[in-house]
């Protein structure tokens, strides 16, 4: 994939200007602020705003324009290392199509009556270092990547049980024995659809940044609701809360040497060994047919046309999947788990998205919602100051006092991110400061099918 036709495909705003030789702190992309920023006032620069953190302005979406279920969002320029907000924001609807295909010999290049199968919608921040540059092409990026991962999926989504074969072909009677003994999940293959979206977009980062001799990377904090369900993708130090009158849930897992063990196993298995499971061994009927599996980067589950390659005996398979895995790890390259512990925190990971995310489920329909439930996302910037615990308080109070108000989830947003500024009125009164960037959404669960489809 060229930079230029990476250019053409996402980035908005028409054709860009020849790129520009490499140099100093130069972006292959241009800076800016989320499109649903449009109108809430000019960015500030280093020439209207000094570099004291309470006088950068808040900003949010300017009144009435709305955001999917009525979510709010709110933002500050904080640090003194840039001029720039190293933080990126999207959100909008996901339309997922379902594709049918003519005959067999057709299916290379006839698509029949592409249609709108599934809709869902996502919210996502990324918190770049070294620059914005990461943060802007994973913002343009990564929710094609994950529609495209969900389209690939979705015949296997909407079945009762994920099936073997994605033709719905039985080449072995006991396969739908093995997907239950799997317990393999219509929400698992969203799952896997997340995780191959974020290694996708972790490609196409790759490779822009490399085209314009840039460094730097971003971190990924991903929202999806689809079919009465909210997913959660972290990868990095952003963090997602549900804040419930009487609860407080951690919706996403910040990261850890430890939590990119599958990366580094990966890289030591690297040309000896199949990377790929499958529910069971695959059989030679198997070949040519689109069946059930997850790569080394994923726990979820997607679907894969099989190769001959694919029929080699496979390193993980059955249960004990973690057990197995390290035990094979020792064996062949004579390695004990004090040395494994040591690789985990000296092998030097590449800085784009960190392309494994961990994925959490929350099963919105089976919860009894009340108007004041939200989900709190934000960038590293909030929760350096602010605890879950503090952050509840604050919505609590905050959204009891404003229950008329059409942007009060955009006030909430705003008056969090007041609350890392230092001002002695704080209403956590501790004067605490944010000198990092600091990105807020926050997405109201009770009234989901009142808000507006947004971007």
């Amino acid at each position: 994939m060229s930079a230029g036709w990476f250019r053409r495909r996402f980035l908005p705003g028409g054709p860009l200007p020849e790129p520009r030789p490499a140099g100093p702190r130069s972006s292959p992309v241009p800076y800016h602020r989320p499109r649903f920023l449009r109108g809430s006032g000019s960015s500030p620069s280093a020439t209207d705003a000094s570099r004291r953190p309470d006088s950068r302005p808040v900003r949010s979406p300017a009144r009435g324009r709305t955001l999917p279920w009525n979510a709010g969002y709110a933002e500050i320029i904080n640090a003194e290392k840039s001029e720039f907000n190293e933080d990126q924001a999207a959100c909008g609807k996901l339309c997922i199509r379902r594709c049918l295909f003519g005959i067999a010999e057709d299916q290379e290049w006839l698509t029949v009556c592409p249609e709108e199968f599934l809709t869902g919608h996502y919210w996502a921040l990324f918190d770049g270092h070294g620059g914005p540059a990461a943060a802007i092409l994973a913002a343009n990026t990564l929710h094609s990547c994950l529609r495209r991962q969900l389209e690939a999926v979705v015949e296997g989504m909407v079945a009762t049980q994920p099936p073997m074969h994605l033709s719905g072909r039985c080449v072995c009677s006991s396969d739908p024995h093995f997907v239950e003994e799997k317990g393999i999940r219509a929400e698992d293959l969203v799952i896997g659809a997340l995780e191959s979206a974020f290694q996708e977009c972790d490609d196409v980062i790759g490779r822009e940044l490399e085209a314009s001799g840039q460094v730097g990377g971003c971190t990924a904090l991903v929202a999806v609701s689809l079919q009465g369900k909210l997913y959660v993708a972290n990868a990095g130090d952003s963090r997602a809360i549900l804040v419930r009158r009487d609860e407080i849930r951690v919706l996403s897992t910040e990261f850890t040497p430890e939590t990119e063990r599958q990366r580094i196993q990966q890289l030591l298995l690297a040309g000896e060994f199949t990377r790929l499971e499958f529910p069971r061994r695959l059989k030679g009927d198997d070949l040519g047919e689109k069946v059930l599996f997850r790569d080394h980067h994923m726990n979820g589950w997607s679907y894969k046309q099989v190769e001959k390659s694919d029929l080699k005996y496979p390193l993980i398979h059955g249960q004990g999947r973690q057990a197995r895995l390290l035990g094979t790890l020792a064996v062949s390259r004579g390695l004990g788990d004090h040395q494994l512990r040591v690789l985990d925190t000296n092998i030097q990971l590449k800085p784009f998205l960190l392309s494994i995310p961990q994925v959490t489920v929350l099963d919105v329909d089976q919860l009894a919602l009340e108007e004041e439930d939200v989900v709190i996302m934000a960038t590293d910037g909030l929760w350096d100051v602010l605890s879950n615990e503090q952050v509840a308080r604050l919505v609590r109070r905050f959204l009891t006092g404003n229950r008329e108000d059409p942007h009060r989830f955009s006030e909430l947003a705003k008056m969090l991110i007041h609350n890392t500024q230092g001002k002695d009125d704080g209403a956590t009164g501790e004067g605490q400061v944010s000198y990092d960037d600091v990105s807020v959404f926050v997405i109201p669960l009770h009234s989901q099918d009142k808000g507006n489809s947004g971007q």
